[in-house]
């Protein structure tokens, strides 16, 4: 069986891709993620995912090697990770009432081949109206300063949502597995 990479060093997309039950390694690729001029988040997230999965391809010249990034998007602008609890607590401020596209980037590139397939997976998160006091409960309680829309859905920041929408719930926690098993199976990958 091919070998799986992982070009990623956050926890959450290792935990999402364990849960495929194969074995892979994990490297932090090196890029510079910061976006073009005037370009679109799905062109951000696509070219990034790709640029983190070609990042390790000369150091692993046999592997698939899984890329993905990851914005979410409040009417125009794209929400960052906030770092910070003032931060964290302005975006979800702007965020209480609305909704907010999170879309995925993801590519498997095929290093022995040099052959790569990209996608983007959107994913809907409609938030409840919230006060300042379910604001900084939250934070104090999860502290997600270092996740895209300041909540980790898979944790107390379900509360936040009045509904979400979308194919695949694994893509707000920023690996789609879904799409991610059809491009697994594509290579020969054969999961379950």
């Amino acid at each position: 069986m091919r070998r799986l990479l992982l070009a990623s060093s956050s926890p959450y997309r290792r935990e999402l891709l364990s849960r495929l039950r194969l074995t892979f390694d994990c490297s932090a690729p090196q890029i510079d993620e910061t976006a073009q001029a005037n370009e679109p988040p799905e062109q951000l997230v696509r070219r990034l995912a790709s640029e983190k999965a070609r990042a390790l391809a000369s150091t692993h010249p046999d592997h698939l090697i899984i890329g993905s990034d990851q914005v979410a998007v409040l009417g125009q602008r794209i929400l960052g990770k906030p770092h910070t609890f003032d931060r964290a607590k302005q975006q979800l401020r702007a965020c209480s009432g609305n909704s907010v596209s999170f879309l995925t980037g993801l590519a498997l590139l095929d290093s022995r081949a040099s052959t790569i397939e990209i996608d983007c997976v959107s994913f809907t998160v409609h938030f409840r109206s919230l006060d300042d006091r379910q604001i900084e409960r939250y934070l104090h309680t999860e502290q997600p300063y270092d996740c895209a829309g300041s909540f980790k859905a898979e944790g107390l920041g379900i509360s936040l949502f009045r509904a979400t929408e979308g194919s695949d719930v694994t893509s707000l926690i920023g690996l789609p597995l879904i799409r991610l098993v059809d491009m697994l199976n594509n290579a020969g990958i054969e999961v379950p």
